[in-house]
Formats: structure tokens, sequence, C-alpha cells
């Protein structure tokens, strides 16, 4: 079953794996954790065929060394086939080898906020976010769901947004954006909704957030 490769071949040079949050210093990283609860669920059968559909991605030599799904699990993470916030490559190996229980697991781990409570912006980056979500909430619209995938929001988190407020699009754009600070945690900026509102093509909604949090910040020299 052929997955696409985003341009990694086999032997494809490795880059630095990205830093993974949701763990504090001393803590147990959440994502290694699923992991590792993933590949201790896992009988030779089904590790043997995760390995033969990764064979477009993995080069022989190192699937011959796979012995356990946690092998393979960082191989595929030192190409950059998986993360904490892509687990699409995961979820339809989980498919192909029809284990329900574990992609309730993963869709679990995503709906999960990664940061606790208290690890939030400071205070001015949280005054500018304040300004930048109410404009958005005013002018993105429909486009929310755009927006936030853009932003690398799960999608299970969108699509129980849009069911628990159904026909209510206020509140889904509302709940979107509020579940997105809350998701990123103190790594929310707003340098980022601006981007990403631009790789929406919704430049018009992100000059105006631009404009405000450029009041803001005149207003508070």
């Amino acid at each position: 079953m052929d997955f696409p490769s985003r341009g990694f071949g086999q032997d494809a040079q490795i880059s630095p794996p990205r830093p993974v949050p949701g763990a504090g210093p001393g803590g147990v990283n959440r994502f290694l954790s699923l992991l590792h609860s993933i590949s201790s669920g896992l009988s030779d059968t089904e590790l043997s065929s995760m390995k033969f559909l990764c064979r477009d991605k993995i080069s022989k030599r190192k699937l011959e060394a796979v012995q356990s799904g946690r092998d393979l699990f960082s191989i595929l993470i030192e190409q950059q086939k998986i993360a904490e916030d892509n687990l699409e490559f995961l979820r339809r190996l989980l498919q192909h080898i029809d284990r329900g229980d574990l992609l309730s697991q993963l869709a679990k781990f995503e709906e999960e906020e990664p940061y606790a409570p208290d690890d939030q912006p400071n205070g001015h980056e949280q005054r500018l976010l304040k300004v930048a979500v109410l404009v958005i909430h005013d002018n993105v619209g429909r486009e929310w769901k755009r927006l936030m995938r853009e932003l690398g929001m799960p999608e299970v988190k969108l699509e129980r947004i849009e069911t628990d407020y159904r026909d209510k699009l206020s509140e889904q754009v509302f709940q979107a954006l509020r579940q997105w600070q809350s998701w990123k945690g103190k790594h929310a900026k707003v340098a980022d909704l601006i981007q990403a509102l631009r790789g929406c093509n919704l430049n018009l909604v992100a000059d105006r957030v631009e404009g405000k949090i450029s009041e803001l910040n005149t207003g508070t020299r």
C-alpha cells in the first residue's frame, strides 16, 4: 500500500527531529509515552505488517534491524514521518492492521491538551493574542477550519468543535481559537496567527490584525 512520501526517499538525509512539547523537566514525554503504549500492544504479526507498509519509507537494512514497535517508531520520528503534531501516517498504519483500540488511543491523545493550564504566554503576548483573536473571530467566518488546519490543529479537535456547536458559526470560531491557544500554551504567538492567515490567503484579515496590534503597541509605549 503506497503512502505519500512528502519528498523523503529511503536514504534521505535525516534532519534533527523537531522539539516535542508536552513534558516538563523530569516529566514523561506524552508523545513518547503514547508510542510506547502502542508498541506494547502490537503482536509480532502486526509489527511485521507495519514494517511491510513502511518498505517505501525505510531502507531494507534498517527494517531488518527493527525488533519492536519502538524501533520502528524511532526511525519514523528521525525521518519526520511522525511527530506529536503529525500523526496521520501512524493513524493509517493502525487502520491497515485493523486496530481500532489503538486508533481510539491515538484519538484520545489528540484531544488532550499538551500543556498545563498555567503554561501560558507572557502578559504582553496575552494582550496581543486577545486583540488578534477578537479580530479573527469577527472576520474569518466559515474559513475557520482552513485557518485552524494551517495552524496545525488536529482534525479530531476540529470535528469535535463542529459537532458540539453545530449551526453556531460564531461559537465554532470562538471555541477553535480558544482551544488553539490552550493547545499551544506558552508557544501561542500572534505572529503564528498572522502567518497562518496569509497562508490561507486571508490577507485582509491578517492586515486588520497587524493594524490592531500596531495600535496596541503604539499605545503602550
